[in-house]
């Protein structure tokens, strides 16, 4: 196991390096992408003040929760694009080009490959505006979170970035079947604004079985805002926990199934 783990560690170094030598052979790809997402961040927080400008508050949440609300999403969607967004990116149009195959000649799992070998540093101006949203919603809820309370928010946030994971992975898997997922991945991004506008809570009936079941874009910063703000039971913490294995394990069968049924480029 220890082994088994100085490997993964290795291979991951050595994807960084990789990456980072060839975003700085050429520099506005490396320095872009601050600029970029800088001015999109700042453009979001512009349409979140104008939306709520004049709502004292959502269900039970205030101007702080919805802060930090803002915050967390914009943090676990931040920390994707650093690691592995636009290598997952890339899943469809390996698939039908063929290009899997290099993947699945090397003495490396494909997907741990992927998912590292496009990681874009240019998107950590955005984690560390995040991380001051998130400061700022804290301190209008007017409360001083201890190392316990920062501890669990700091878990539910890993684990809602799992959860983000498992979709992002879900949808591009579906190249494996048919021959285009662009409608999947139209409907991804149109649940993905609005559940970063709107928070798991404001769904009811039948949008919450979409939004935080079917599709649980709705959970991925309600839950650990909820955490912060005490409305977390336990009951609550097991259905996230719950929904977050069974899409995991759902995400690594459709990969291993997805692959044995990949035609290659040379079949």
């Amino acid at each position: 196991m220890r082994r088994r783990s100085k490997k993964i560690f290795r291979v991951l170094r050595e994807l960084i390096r990789i990456r980072l030598q060839n975003l700085m052979m050429f520099r506005l790809g490396f320095f872009g992408p601050f600029l970029v997402d800088g001015t999109l961040f700042a453009v979001q927080l512009m349409v979140f003040r104008a939306i709520y400008s004049n709502v004292d508050r959502i269900g039970t949440w205030k101007e702080g929760e919805m802060i930090l609300f803002i915050g967390t999403f914009s943090l676990i969607n931040a920390v994707s694009m650093v690691v592995c967004f636009f290598g997952l990116q890339q899943i469809p149009e390996k698939i039908k080009k063929g290009e899997l195959d290099l993947y699945l000649t090397k003495p490396v799992n494909p997907l741990f490959r992927i998912t590292f070998e496009k990681m874009n540093p240019g998107s950590i101006p955005l984690v560390i505006m995040s991380l001051c949203i998130i400061g700022y919603g804290i301190y209008l809820m007017e409360i001083t979170p201890g190392a316990g309370q920062v501890l669990h928010y700091l878990f539910w946030v890993v684990v809602m970035m799992v959860l983000y994971y498992d979709m992002m992975v879900l949808i591009r898997c579906v190249c494996f079947y048919l021959v285009t997922n662009a409608r999947l991945e139209q409907l991804e991004d149109a649940a993905l604004d609005l559940c970063m506008k709107l928070p798991g809570i404001a769904f009811y009936g039948i949008w919450r079985i979409i939004f935080c079941l079917i599709l649980p874009y709705g959970l991925m910063a309600t839950l650990p805002v909820q955490c912060m703000n005490g409305e977390m039971k336990w009951q609550r913490a097991l259905a996230g926990i719950a929904i977050t294995a069974v899409f995991t394990g759902l995400t690594l069968f459709v990969w291993k199934n997805g692959v044995k049924h990949y035609n290659s480029a040379g079949s």
